[in-house]
């Protein structure tokens, strides 16, 4: 069954129209989450999810360690109708980026690309290392080899509305980790949660979900 892809220029700004920080909020925009192992909702165990923003109304954010085994990034640009160029594409991983909106897709990239240039209007700067962009002109530039040296594909997002994933914290679902580029985008998607746990010097074997979060 083909999937109904929108990456529209729209739809993204809409979404991120408003991402104005309250100074008495802790942003997390540019961390990970790290699904405790008791996580109650199961479409997020053992999930590591990358917050591409967070503010005092919502936050936003892309699970970048579950695989879409049956879609590869070939498939999707013939869904799309988008031609590659000669020299093939690249072994860009896509993966299920969460629960809400899932025809919806999502390019998480190093920051260099697209920094420099005014074309990329659903370019979305997270931090130094980081950016998303959620048009199809990047698609376009990966499909001709000139897209991101490093980027995963997300069909998909997690989604919170206000105080919601500050209560999550709260009862303990989520840890809180860096995010460097390398855990990010070189660390093969099976082994990123327990990379994380061990980037913060966690052995999850003795990790309890009334463990307190770092």
């Amino acid at each position: 069954m083909a999937l109904a892809l929108d990456l529209s220029r729209a739809h993204f700004e809409i979404m991120i129209q408003d991402q104005t920080i309250d100074p008495e909020t802790s942003d997390l925009s540019g961390k990970l989450l790290v699904a405790m192992p008791g996580m109650g909702d199961p479409r997020f165990a053992h999930a590591v999810v990358f917050l591409c923003a967070h503010d005092a109304e919502q936050a936003m954010g892309l699970i970048i360690n579950e695989p879409m085994p049956e879609l590869s990034l070939g498939e999707m640009f013939e869904q799309l109708g988008i031609m590659t160029g000669e020299e093939g594409l690249p072994n860009l991983p896509i993966c299920y980026g969460g629960p809400v909106e899932q025809g919806r897709g999502f390019v998480l990239h190093e920051a260099r690309y697209g920094a420099d240039s005014d074309s990329h209007a659903g370019r979305l700067a997270v931090n130094d290392d980081f950016a998303m962009t959620a048009t199809l002109d990047i698609l376009d530039d990966i499909a001709q080899g000139n897209g991101p040296d490093r980027a995963i594909v997300a069909l998909g997002y997690a989604g919170w509305g206000r105080g919601q994933l500050e209560r999550e914290m709260a009862q303990n679902a989520w840890l809180i980790c860096d995010a460097a580029p390398d855990l990010v985008f070189s660390v093969s998607m099976p082994r990123k949660w327990e990379a994380a746990m061990a980037r913060l010097g966690i052995d999850p074997i003795l990790l309890s979900a009334q463990a307190g979060r770092a």
